[in-house]
């Protein structure tokens, strides 16, 4: 205020040296600031300011990597081409937080070919059958009629009938003589989070089959189950390499479609690194957060237990994903993980409590998985 009172006119280098001095002044010593580096930034705007006045409203982030990030799957660009994110992380022996600990990187997942995804489903044509029967149980049946509409989806006949006989004896007849139906939705979100760390790239020892083609199979049965359910989902993939390099790609968003270009991220999958799940799932419940239902899940497919090459200590990752999924039921996100890994009993029940299944025989996941999200949100 004395900078404009005294000039009348205010300057870039006033301004900068009167935020200065306010942010000296104000800052607490408990306030950690994030590694951010401006060296080499790419102002792509230019001259072109607008994007100073765009503003969100509540529930309005976008769910996925911005359109005008990338131009074409063709053209994906690399890990550091899109500001990543902080995350804390649990350190359960100091029982603290350790501030903005994690880097998340995301970027839109590869694509692929769109018909490997439809060659799954006619593998599986049988277990979806069964599973469309299940779909025809659940889906709501509820309608309410919404009477005295100009345009709907039947006629009202009482209305049209009082209508003509107002028109015959010199009235203005009430046009408003349809019906239309709401359809009561399930008020659900479901945010399905996939590992991809290397193990995925190993053979499964009863059928031979790669553990990832497993994981494809039952994320396109998934996939294809809640579009027929009309259930708001988004679906990601994670890995790491370190607590520097955690990779999070978008396979699906919520505002999308399920459709070819979503199978054809399905198909293109891969698997490397490592498993930092706690801020994988962090990150992804930033978007389940922001998205209007009255439940929301967040269902974890893994193959093995929390672990990174620079953490030395097993329980490390086991202890901050712990940490994790109690954060996410205070913020009303309900966390349940469905694992491969047959010695999992111990550490996966200190995570997620009773909120797991199990799959012994891994050649069944591609059944399991679409069952257990039915029976979680029936």
């Amino acid at each position: 205020k004395a900078l404009l009172s005294d000039n009348k006119q205010s300057s870039t280098a006033e301004m900068s040296k009167l935020a200065t001095d306010y942010f000296v002044k104000s800052r607490l010593k408990s306030d950690s600031l994030p590694d951010v580096y401006f060296e080499n930034t790419k102002v792509h705007y230019r001259d072109d300011n607008r994007h100073i006045w765009y503003h969100y409203e509540e529930y309005d982030e976008a769910d996925e990597v911005p359109a005008n990030e990338y131009k074409n799957d063709s053209e994906i660009l690399d890990i550091d081409s899109l500001p990543p994110r902080y995350y804390h992380e649990w350190d359960y022996v100091s029982e603290s937080y350790r501030p903005d600990w994690n880097t998340v990187y995301e970027r839109l997942h590869p694509s692929g070919d769109s018909s490997v995804v439809e060659s799954l489903m006619t593998k599986h044509s049988d277990l979806a059958k069964r599973l469309k029967r299940l779909i025809e149980i659940m889906r709501p049946q509820n309608k309410t009629r919404i009477r005295f509409q100009e345009d709907g989806e039947e006629l009202d006949l009482d209305i049209a009938l009082r209508s003509f006989i107002d028109l015959k004896s010199g009235q203005v007849p009430d046009l408003r003589i349809n019906n239309s139906y709401k359809q009561f939705n399930r008020n659900i979100a479901v945010m399905l989070l996939v590992d991809c760390s290397e193990s995925l790239n190993n053979k499964s020892e009863e059928t031979g089959q790669v553990l990832l083609e497993l994981s494809q199979e039952a994320l396109a049965i998934t996939a294809w189950t809640m579009d027929q359910l009309d259930d708001k989902f988004a679906i990601a993939g994670f890995s790491s390499n370190t607590r520097n390099e955690v990779r999070y790609q978008h396979i699906k968003g919520f505002s999308e479609n399920y459709d070819e270009m979503v199978k054809a991220r399905i198909s293109c999958m891969e698997a490397g690194y490592s498993t930092r799940m706690g801020a994988a799932m962090r990150h992804a419940a930033h978007y389940l957060k922001n998205q209007q239902a009255e439940k929301k899940l967040l269902l974890v497919l893994t193959d093995g237990e929390p672990a990174d090459v620079d953490a030395k200590n097993p329980q490390t990752l086991i202890k901050d994903t712990k940490k994790t999924v109690e954060e996410l039921r205070n913020d009303g996100i309900y966390s349940y993980c469905i694992t491969l890994d047959k010695r999992a009993d111990d550490y996966v029940h200190e995570i997620f409590e009773n909120h797991f299944t199990v799959i012994d025989k891994v050649e069944r996941l591609p059944e399991t998985l679409p069952r257990v999200f039915l029976e979680l949100t029936s």
